[in-house]
């Protein structure tokens, strides 16, 4: 459902549509939770005890490994099996203009016409990790417009990566033979966020070593003693829709075994962990820049380059400005 809307909607206002089922409510309230609105704060921590059903699915990896296309087959094919779908695709920013290309809506076209399916694109505004800070609050947006499984789609910039896996149920590691370094997976903690490996354009040539070095990996791994779950490698060529069927009939096993084992709650408490601190930093940010802001401090950043101050003694200052400002 989809109605008008008076564009000065308080975020309670666009609330109570989102729960009615509305998608242009839910579009706008995600505009004001990225522009950090006070007003949609507020409406977060309402909407907060009516989440916590959907399953949160995170697909990482390389760039050029065909994530994008891998996330709108598995869309595709929960739609067929009568699930509802979220897509947050979180896509570089440039460190120059602060923009982003957003280049997932061109490359998911194919799921636009469906009213079951809401996709938004994110910028991750320069945050390491392959997350955007608001991303966990657009995750809960979904969740409470009542979506049954949430994708997030990271930027694929390689070791970074490793945030996904303290924000989704179920981690999904890409990887793609012929690449240069057909185990780059295993690099920097990559292997150990996969909940389920998969190998995309598995009709390439080097697919099947690609595998045969993931599967001597996984055996000289130790997460899975802990928890129980052996990452499956699964092959897929994303182009055809093949081996998508079997990844979704895996990731429903992954989460099956984490409600079974107890690790299911062991997910969200870090989940909430990860998002306690980033509400924490962003809030703390936003008082840095505006204490910073002025020309005294600009001058007092100048006397550092010029040696007059240190950055340790101006960096206390900061602290003790921020903190004054906490308790106006």
């Amino acid at each position: 459902m989809t109605t008008s809307l008076p564009r000065n909607a308080s975020a309670d206002q666009l609330a109570e549509r989102l729960l009615a089922g509305d998608r242009l409510a839910l579009a706008r309230l995600i505009s004001a939770v990225e522009a950090g609105r006070p007003d949609a704060r507020h409406t977060l921590r309402c909407l907060f005890p009516k989440t916590g059903r959907a399953h949160v699915v995170g697909v990482t990896g390389p760039p050029g490994s065909g994530k994008s296309t891998l996330a709108t087959r598995l869309a595709m094919t929960y739609r067929e099996r009568g699930s509802t779908v979220g897509i947050v695709a979180v896509d570089p920013t440039s460190p120059f203009t602060g923009g982003a290309i957003l280049g997932d809506r061109v490359r998911m076209m194919e799921l636009h016409s469906d009213p079951d399916v809401f996709m938004r694109s994110m910028a991750t505004r320069g945050v390491m990790g392959g997350l955007a800070r608001s991303t966990l609050d657009v995750v809960l947006l979904l969740d409470a417009f009542g979506k049954d499984v949430i994708m997030i789609e990271t930027v694929g910039v390689g070791q970074d990566e490793v945030e996904i896996a303290r924000a989704a149920d179920s981690t999904v590691v890409v990887g793609v033979p012929n690449l240069g370094d057909d185990i780059q997976a295993i690099k920097a903690g990559i292997l150990e966020i996969a909940d389920i490996l998969v190998v995309n354009k598995a009709d390439l040539a080097g697919a099947d070593r690609l595998v045969a070095d993931l599967r001597t990996m996984l055996q000289l791994s130790t997460t899975a003693p802990r928890t129980g779950w052996t990452p499956p490698i699964v092959q897929t060529v994303a182009t055809e829709g093949s081996g998508v069927s079997e990844l979704v009939d895996t990731l429903a096993e992954h989460r099956a075994h984490l409600e079974t084992s107890g690790n299911w709650r062991v997910r969200r408490a870090e989940s909430a962990r990860r998002q306690v601190r980033a509400i924490v930093e962003d809030r703390v940010q936003r008082r840095l820049e505006a204490v910073t802001a002025g020309e005294e401090w600009q001058a007092r950043f100048a006397s550092i380059a010029a040696r007059e101050q240190d950055p340790y003694s101006v960096a206390e200052e900061v602290l003790s400005a921020v903190a004054d400002l906490h308790g106006q």
